[in-house]
Order: C-alpha cells, then structure tokens, then sequence
C-alpha cells in the first residue's frame, strides 16, 4: 500500500529544486576545476545535478512505500555505478584517485537531505563539499611544501592546547589584585601566541609570504593584536629584510583593533558609542591608510618566494605570557587603589594589558555604575590609544632595526590623531 507524501506542491518543488542546484553547484566545480587540457571527466555539472534530483527521489520513494529498503537500494546502485566509472578510468586513462566518485555519493545523500526538509544542512554539505573539491591546489602546495619539523611542531601545539590547557585550574583563590593570575587564563594566551605563529607559518606556505602575512595581521588583530606584534617582531630579527610586510602586518592588525572596539561598544551601550565613535574611527582610518602605504610599497619591492623555518617557538609564547601576567597584575592593582575616581588612569593601564576587558568594564559602568558618558568615552579612547603604545613597546624591545623604523611614523599619526579627536569631540 502507498503513502504519498502530504507536503504542499510548493514545498515539495522547493526541496526537489535545493536538491538540484546544489548538485549543480557540486559537479560545476568539477567541470571547471579539471581545467581546460582534460579531455573528459566522470561527471559535470547536468550529471551531478541528476545525482541531487535521485537523491531526492529515492528519499520520496523510500516515503512512499514505507520502506527504507528502497532507499538504500538505489544508493547501492548508484554507488556501484560510481565505482564502475572509476575502475573504466583508472584502465583507460590511468587515473589514480576517486574524489569525483565520493563527491557523487555526497550529492545524492545532499539530494535525500533535501527531500527530508534538512535543506539548511543540506546546502552546508553542498557548500563545504564545493570548497574542498576546490582548494586542491592551495592543500597540495602545502602538502609539499610541509616538513617533518613542521608536523612534529604542529603536534607540540596539540598537545600544549588539548592536553595541558584543560586541567589547568580556571578561578584561584587569592586576593586582589592577584585574583587575576588564573593559570586558565594565562595559558590560554600563550596557546594562543603559539598557534598564531604556526597560522603565520602556515599561511605564508598556503598563499605566499606578502599574502599570507597579510591575512594573518588581519586575523590576530581580530583576536589580539598584541599577539600579532610580538610574533611578527621576533620573526623580523630573523629576516629583517621583510621589515615591510611584517610592518603592514603590524599596522593591519593594530588598524583592526579600532573597530572591534566599536562593535564592543556599541552591542553592550549604544549611547556611548555615539560619544566614541568619531575618535576611534578617525585613529582607525589613520592607521588603515599608513597600511595602506606600507603595502604599496612592499608589493613592488618584496618577493614572495621565502622560506621559514621553525614556526613554533614555545619560547617566545612563554615569554609573552610572563609579560602578560605582569602587566595584568599591574593594571589590577592600578584599579583598586585608585577607584573610580582614577578611572582614566586605571584604564590606560589596563589598556596596555587588554583593551577587551576595560571596554566592557567602561560600557557597563556608564549605564549602571554612575560613571558619565565622556569619562568613559574618553578611557575608552585612551586605553586604546595606550595599547597601541604597549604594542609599540613590544616591537622596540624584539623587533628589527628596519621594522621598528617602518612604525614609528604609523605610531605617531595613530597616537596624535586619537589624543587631538579626543580633545575636540568628547566632552
């Protein structure tokens, strides 16, 4: 006896639709990453997308006769149908490898997917499917581009990151200001210093030096800026010939911290972000076009091709961590001693240490703690003003001679641009 299915025609057509164009999708990418010197491939893109519609089919079927027997029949064949294709290949052509034969699989599974309704899920597999089918090239450039070394350091930061960080304690039961000392908190920062370097190193293997630099300022300025100064510093005392794209990696990872900060502001206290908008936003353009400049002229004048060695350095993340402590103990206590009525100094001290903490800490105040809308508008400005200053310390104390050169310029304009917009727009 049989069952139809009692969805809505639209909705029916809907999920039979996602099913096709994401094996469309699927086999596109298959038709043009063989590129144009194959002659001929397994399956394109009518194929695949046929692959997504017998998918759904052979879900609907399995739904109309009640039994999933049906369903796992049809994969079956489609599976042998598959191998079939391979093995032809392999003999005719001499082709080693089946990731088209897996890919056809996945499509009809996306297409049964599609049918069940999962069609958010449905589409993430197609896209994901998609984007591994296409970085061939960037995976095996980096594959032969990766060494013993390289793994045996990947796998130290496994272990300092799997095995280590989880059994450390996360509160401590001393009092102020040490209460800040978690051992949780601090070595996660120097898990994260560690695998920073290695995205570095990795990077730079999958896209080339300038790119890879580049991407990677970007990104460690999303999570710590200061993290990326101090890997990009010590890197340039190994080769102080690339002063200019460890400086524009520098500079694009200190420019990205401008608007984080906004975006800190203004999910916990949009009134404030209305006073500290204008200054943060000004000393951020400031910083993007000094960026701007450093990569102009290392894009003429630095070669990609550059090889490194040792991408992680236990040592340097230790390092930092020690500093990190220090000058989180040292703002704490900064805080306590002076209250609220130092809260502009408290803040740029707590600003060397981490400009996260003392944002928040300021937003939440202005709303709830009695502190007015320019005092935290101005510490705000000023603890981020004095990281940029705590960052700049980092790259005169490890840095190269030529990169310290290249940022003190990009410095200046940061600095005098947020002090001069403070002084003019917040009061």
């Amino acid at each position: 006896m049989f069952t139809l299915p009692t969805l809505d025609p639209l909705e029916l057509l809907f999920r039979f639709g996602a099913a096709i164009a994401i094996g469309f999708a699927i086999g596109l990418q298959r038709e043009l990453g063989k590129g144009k010197k194959s002659k001929r491939i397994p399956a394109g893109e009518r194929t695949f997308a046929l692959l997504g519609l017998s998918g759904a089919l052979a879900a609907m079927l399995a739904d109309i006769l009640q039994s999933p027997v049906v369903f796992i029949i049809i994969i079956l064949l489609l599976g042998l149908l598959a191998g079939f294709s391979y093995f032809i290949g392999a003999w005719r052509e001499d082709r080693i490898g089946y990731t088209t034969e897996v890919a056809v699989l996945i499509t009809v599974m996306v297409g049964a997917l599609s049918y069940w309704g999962l069609i958010a899920l449905a589409v993430a597999i197609g896209v994901s499917t998609t984007v591994i089918l296409s970085i061939k090239f960037q995976t095996t450039r980096l594959v032969r581009a990766l060494t013993q070394e390289d793994v045996n350091s990947a796998l130290q930061l496994a272990v300092i990151s799997a095995i280590v960080l989880p059994v450390l304690p996360q509160t401590i039961a001393l009092s102020p200001p040490f209460d800040v000392l978690v051992p949780f908190k601090l070595w996660l920062m120097v898990v994260f210093i560690s695998g920073l370097s290695f995205l570095a190193y990795v990077s730079i293997k999958i896209l080339g030096s300038e790119q890879g630099i580049g991407v990677t300022g970007f990104l460690g300025g999303l999570v710590s800026s200061t993290a990326t100064t101090a890997t990009f510093s010590q890197r340039s005392r190994e080769r102080p010939d690339l002063g200019l794209p460890f400086a524009f990696a520098i500079m694009v990872a200190w420019t990205t911290m401008f608007p984080r900060v906004l975006v800190l502001v203004g999910v916990l206290n949009r009134i404030l972000l209305g006073r500290v908008w204008l200054p943060m936003a000004l000393a951020g353009v400031v910083g993007f076009g000094y960026a701007v400049y450093l990569y102009l002229r290392q894009r003429s004048d630095e070669s990609s091709d550059i090889e490194f060695t040792n991408p992680f350095d236990l040592g340097l993340a230790i390092r930092f961590g020690v500093l990190y402590a220090l000058v989180l103990l040292v703002a704490r206590a900064a805080q306590i001693f002076f209250g609220d009525s130092g809260v502009i100094v408290s803040s740029i001290l707590s600003g060397l240490a981490d400009v996260n903490a003392i944002t928040l800490t300021l937003s939440e105040l202005s709303i709830s703690g009695g502190l007015t809308l320019s005092t935290a508008a101005r510490g705000i400005v000023f603890a981020a003003l004095a990281n940029v200053a705590a960052k700049s310390g980092i790259v005169v104390v490890s840095a190269s001679p030529p990169l310290r050169r290249l940022m003190l310029p990009g410095l200046v304009l940061v600095l005098l641009t947020g002090l001069i917009s403070t002084a003019l727009f917040i009061n």
